[in-house]
């Protein structure tokens, strides 16, 4: 018996809160609105493929060696150790990564670097409740900062690193640990407002209140639901902000950091309002910032203050990972497909190319359209020292030294979830494999078998992981991305249905080793307009961007020591002042002038010039008036028909695989041809 139908998990009403045989995994507390989806604990889901390549390479680098490679933040000085050294935000930013990457990977070596952290969290806690350093010192070296140590927003970080390694180990000091620093913030907040050491706590609430309600799930304890209301009202009006408009249409208003965690405030925030206006206020965020703000990669100007749609502003790499956390987030609490759409536009677009290949430096900004990598001033509304888009250790800025590590493992993290009726729900697509408890307490496993987002079929296999249970029945559901006209499910081999984009399909049926689900999400060529009407060309989840030649160099630091020993400078090796043509773009013609060419890479990794599994050929024409401003692209020209340069074949890939590129291209007209 098997029943197959297609429902819109944002829509749903639901009534259930607490673990039960039919939904092994908690929910919300009433009066938490119930969520469609709940994280599974950490661990449950492995990294397969690229994906696990992926993180491996991150164990290898720096996020499993930052305290030898970055000791005079991370080594024992360290605030957060007991020392006298850096006590702000840094070292929860690197556990905040290192943590859910340890479990992930099981990697008993980078779980014992995360015990002593751990550990001295939880023996910091004092009489009061109040844990974290507590004492300020003075100023030492701009590379550490050693005041602000009651700040309440690196204590927003370490909870969120302690919430994950409760679910990973459940350690029921987490839970005292909370409970008590909890009740003293709601004891000390009237006093002393998230505002009042800095504006990030104020900016940045919602992540603390995640984690209230997270603890309140847990305990029941009535109080917290009076500490996440004071904590909302103390936090910047940011369904005020997205409701309104004016904020995100104004230049340099907000920090584009601030931005990607504030926009998931609301959403929290709804669990306890039930009022349809704070997420309706983030899609009309989403919305504004597309038409004011956007980038293609999903995420937006902001180098470091919002700063317009142009192709070289800068883009922060912090802006990245907590853009995803703020995705994963929103999709939990709402099950809703446009934030998962969103979530893999950043992860496979932005996040691979921010960071080297080996995973040994960084960019603080990368630009969308980026031809020459140099320590040089550009148009930036923060630019430090001209290091800003160098890949290293500590250029532009340190935050994102720190904060990098959390993308990866919190994207595999968020991979799957549990549903509200005992079922499994994959939102987003990746090589890996589940196992997790379904309604009626059978433990299943599901191998998720994809090259995705580089191909279009994922094959799911499912094993029930027992040998007295043969079968269990529960829901499975598939996200169909926004972009997917045509997609289909099979099961056994024999095709269910052909669901509509932008929904989630369910397929309801009792389920035995050896069950395979086959979906498959077809990628056509789009073509969207975006800065100046600049063409940008997709596939799929993916942006594509011009194949450009780079010759990499590993430059000693000449004097600007804050900002690292080396860094890598990458310069072009070939042309890059390409337009596409306007007759190209048309939509009837689009799948003809651009051809899909894929390519068998086998178990290389995927995110690099030479690896790139996909090609796009199309038809370029150099323009020769387009030439370099301050070592970047310059300013692209709307009207583009005063060339007389030939058409030559240009070879397109994503954009996570390249370093140097043009993504928005300026169109001109093909003046030979009548069409």
């Amino acid at each position: 018996m098997k029943r197959f139908t297609l429902l819109l998990l944002a829509g749903m009403i639901l009534t259930a809160t607490a673990a039960t045989a039919a939904a092994p995994y908690a929910n919300n507390r009433a009066p938490l609105r119930e969520k469609p989806l709940v994280k599974l604990p950490l661990g449950a889901i492995r990294a397969e493929g690229w994906l696990h390549d992926q993180l491996q390479r991150q164990a290898d680098g720096l996020t499993g060696h930052l305290d030898s490679i970055y000791p005079e933040v991370m080594g024992p000085r360290n605030g957060w150790l007991g020392g006298d050294g850096d006590v702000w935000e840094r070292g929860p930013y690197w556990l905040d990564g290192l943590l859910p990457l340890a479990y992930i990977l099981d990697d008993r070596q980078l779980i014992e670097k995360t015990r002593p952290w751990v550990e001295w969290a939880i023996r910091s806690q004092r009489p009061d409740g109040y844990f974290g350093p507590a004492e300020d010192r003075p100023f030492e070296s701009p590379a550490i900062q050693r005041d602000n140590a009651r700040d309440w927003w690196p204590k927003m970080v370490m909870l969120k690193v302690l919430q994950q390694y409760y679910t990973a180990t459940g350690d029921e000091r987490v839970i005292k640990l909370m409970t008590g620093y909890f009740r003293y913030q709601l004891r000390e907040l009237p006093k002393t407002p998230l505002g009042h050491w800095t504006f990030w706590g104020e900016q940045r609430g919602g992540d603390n209140l995640g984690v209230v309600y997270w603890l309140y799930n847990i305990t029941g304890d009535e109080f917290l639901l009076e500490l996440g209301d004071l904590i909302h009202r103390q936090t910047l009006d940011w369904t005020g902000i997205f409701a309104g408009g004016e904020v995100l249409a104004t230049p340099f208003s907000l920090h584009c950091v601030n931005l990607a965690q504030g926009i998931k405030e609301p959403v929290v925030y709804y669990q306890r309002s039930n009022d349809p206006a704070h997420v309706g206020a983030v899609k009309k965020g989403f919305a504004d910032i597309r038409r004011y703000l956007g980038f293609p990669t999903g995420l937006y100007g902001g180098d470091e203050a919002l700063h317009g749609a142009a192709p070289t502003q800068g883009s922060e790499l912090c802006t990245a990972v907590e853009m995803m956390y703020s995705l994963e987030e929103m999709t939990e609490i709402t099950g809703d497909v446009q934030f998962a759409d969103h979530l893999e536009r950043v992860a496979f677009n932005a996040l691979p190319t921010q960071a080297t290949d080996a995973y040994d430096a960084r960019q603080y900004y990368q630009q969308i359209n980026q031809v020459m990598i140099t320590d040089h001033r550009r148009n930036f509304q923060e630019s430090h020292d001209g290091t800003d888009i160098l890949y290293g250790l500590l250029t532009g800025y340190a935050c994102c030294t720190s904060n990098m590590h959390q993308g990866w493992p919190k994207l595999t993290q968020n991979l799957w979830y549990a549903t509200h009726d005992g079922g499994l729900a994959a939102m987003v697509y990746a090589p890996c494999r589940v196992t997790a408890e379904v309604a009626g307490g059978a433990r299943v496993t599901i191998a998720e078998r994809t090259h995705y987002p580089f191909d279009e079929q994922i094959r799911f296999e499912v094993t029930i992981d027992s040998r007295k249970i043969k079968s269990a029945a529960f829901p499975l559901r598939l996200r169909i991305p926004g972009w997917c006209e045509g997609a289909t499910v099979a099961v056994n081999g024999e095709t269910a249905a052909s669901p509509a984009k932008g929904s989630v399909a369910e397929i309801e049926r009792t389920w035995r080793t050896g069950d395979v689900v086959t979906l498959r999400l077809p990628m056509r060529i789009a073509v969207s307009r975006w800065y100046e009407g600049a063409a940008v060309v997709e596939h799929g989840p993916l942006v594509y961007a011009l194949r450009i030649g780079e010759k990499w160099s590993k430059v000693a630091n000449p004097g600007k020591q804050i900002y690292g020993p080396w860094y890598y400078e990458v310069r072009p090796t070939t042309p890059w002042n390409y337009t596409l043509f306007e007759e190209d773009i048309r939509p009837d013609r689009i799948a003809e002038a651009f051809k899909v060419e894929r390519r068998d890479i086998g178990d290389a990794y995927p995110w690099t010039l030479e690896n790139a599994p996909v090609e796009i050929k199309a038809r370029g024409r150099r323009l020769d008036e387009w030439t370099l401003y301050q070592e970047s692209a310059g300013p692209q020209p709307y009207s583009t028909n005063e060339t007389n340069n030939p058409a030559e074949e240009i070879t397109l890939i994503p954009y996570g695989c390249t370093t140097l590129r043009i993504t928005e291209f300026p169109v001109t007209r093909d003046l030979r041809k009548n069409w």
